[in-house]
């Protein structure tokens, strides 16, 4: 299977590669893209021999020119990613590019009905129905990466959708599930990225931490498995060994469990059966001792209460509220706002956008631009 990575030198991208490398003999690498970090670039060309590597970014482009194994060719810009994603030489696209800005290259892998293991959950957050649509129409299989939907995807499989009462997501907590919310306001960014469980970028870690990046998996999932809100929640998991829950309308529960290392889902998304080593540790209950739950505190999370306001309207408030999630998460990390200022940041901007269904992507565009600008205006407020 010849491979195109979106986002390959972020984490999900470095993974993906680890995978590919254990089975030389089913995967090869038809492309790499990535943005700014030619370094990590080259070396993971000169591990896969890639024949296509893309920077998005012009000047990362021009520090390889000349540094790249022989027979890989080296390209810029997103029209490029968009390009070699429904090339016909690429079998599977790994959508693992961070934000809004891996939608069309995604989207044209999907509508090229590729096999698509998507990592990129605001594709469906900002354009759910437009993707799932495309991805009917062409045939593509879009498999999730992200362990809490691959975990529902292995739960749901083989039985009757319309039997299923609920659909449980697991949440860390974060670095902050246990703190008093009255501190919140004094967090910096160094805390906030120290993920307890997962090692991810900065964007995501600060998601995670706000559990922002749990409501947008609550409304991913709502795209992915076509559910009602009512049938989305979330709990609280501190291990990370419980990936999801599935509930049936006969009281069972269908769980999945691994230790948390993404390898796992990623081995799911491009091989389900039979399945691959993914090189990630052998879980050990007895080990482990014990598996802990609660429910979610929405004082400390007020998130994951904002993101049922959002879900039960129509498409335009799931784009604002994941692009003013941008904003004020680069904010924060940037200085500019408190801890406490990135959610109620999203929720001001919602409060001035429309609920209004959207049908195209140039719709989607703008959305999301009003939403950017609103966010940019409630924090220079």
């Amino acid at each position: 299977m010849r491979m195109t990575v979106l986002g390959a030198t972020g984490s999900i991208g470095c993974s993906t590669a680890d995978v590919m490398q254990r089975h030389p003999d089913k995967f090869t690498a038809f492309a790499l893209v990535g943005h700014q970090n030619d370094e990590k670039m080259l070396e993971l060309a000169n591990r896969l021999h890639p024949e296509w590597v893309v920077m998005t970014d012009a000047d990362a482009a021009k520090r390889l020119q000349g540094k790249l194994p022989s027979g890989t060719r080296l390209e810029f810009g997103m029209d490029a990613a968009i390009e070699l994603s429904a090339a016909s030489e690429t079998d599977m696209v790994m959508a693992a590019m961070v934000g809004s800005a891996g939608l069309p290259a995604t989207l044209s892998a999907v509508k090229a009905g590729k096999r698509v293991g998507l990592a990129n959950k605001e594709c469906l957050v900002t354009a759910g129905n437009i993707f799932m649509q495309s991805a009917r129409e062409s045939g593509a299989d879009v498999v999730p990466v992200d362990s809490e939907h691959a975990a529902v995807h292995q739960c749901m499989h083989g039985h009757d959708y319309d039997s299923i009462t609920q659909v449980i997501l697991t949440a860390s907590g974060g670095p902050f599930r246990d703190r008093d919310p009255a501190t919140l306001h004094a967090v910096t960014p160094e805390e906030a990225v120290a993920h307890p469980n997962w090692d991810m970028g900065a964007k995501i870690s600060v998601d995670s931490a706000t559990m922002m990046n749990k409501a947008l998996e609550l409304i991913e999932a709502r795209w992915l498995f076509g559910l009602t809100p009512e049938k989305l929640s979330a709990v609280i998991h501190p291990e990370s060994i419980v990936h999801a829950m599935v509930e049936y309308r006969d009281g069972s529960v269908l769980a999945q469990l691994a230790m948390p290392d993404m390898r796992m889902p990623i081995a799911y998304a491009m091989q389900a059966e039979p399945r691959l080593e993914s090189g990630i540790p052998w879980l050990d209950l007895a080990k482990t001792g014990s598996l802990n739950f609660k429910a979610v505190n929405n004082e400390r999370f007020p998130a994951m209460a904002l993101v049922q306001h959002v879900m039960r309207g129509e498409d335009s408030l799931s784009i604002a509220f994941n692009a003013a999630n941008e904003v004020a998460n680069a904010a924060f990390r940037n200085r500019n706002i408190r801890f406490t200022d990135v959610v109620s940041t999203v929720e001001k901007v919602l409060s001035m956008v429309d609920s209004a269904a959207v049908g195209t992507l140039d719709e989607v565009w703008l959305y999301d631009e009003q939403a950017r600008r609103l966010a940019e205006e409630v924090i220079s407020a």
